[in-house]
């Protein structure tokens, strides 16, 4: 089994920034993928970000230049980095590891760009 705890989020003004962190504990194996996805009000899930263990990183277009992933301790930590926020990016925030055919997912956590 497998846990994802998240941590940041909050409120910010269009423009401003801010980070979340994902930290994976339990059964972990070397060949997986992490990845933030997000959840806006009647909205399907969209993929915001994924990293294979591999190394390689794809972005989703719309925000492709503000956001930014970075990793610790081995890759099993999995933060991102948010600038130049926007209205349109308020959304839950939830991360993803995938292992094998599983998927786990942390709990969730919001992210509020207003004015």
């Amino acid at each position: 089994q497998v846990q994802l705890v998240e941590a940041g989020g909050g409120w910010v003004q269009p423009g401003g920034s801010l980070g979340l962190s994902c930290a994976a504990s339990g059964k972990l194996f070397s060949a997986n993928t992490m990845a933030w996805w997000r959840q806006a009000p009647g909205k399907n899930r969209e993929l915001v970000v994924i990293r294979s263990s591999f190394g390689t990183t794809d972005y989703a277009h719309s925000v492709k230049g503000r956001f930014t992933i970075s990793t610790e301790k081995a890759g099993n930590t999995l933060n991102l980095q948010m600038d130049s926020l926007k209205p349109e990016d308020t959304a839950v925030y939830y991360c993803q590891r995938v292992q094998g055919a599983i998927r786990y997912w942390g709990q969730g956590t919001q992210v509020t760009v207003s004015s």
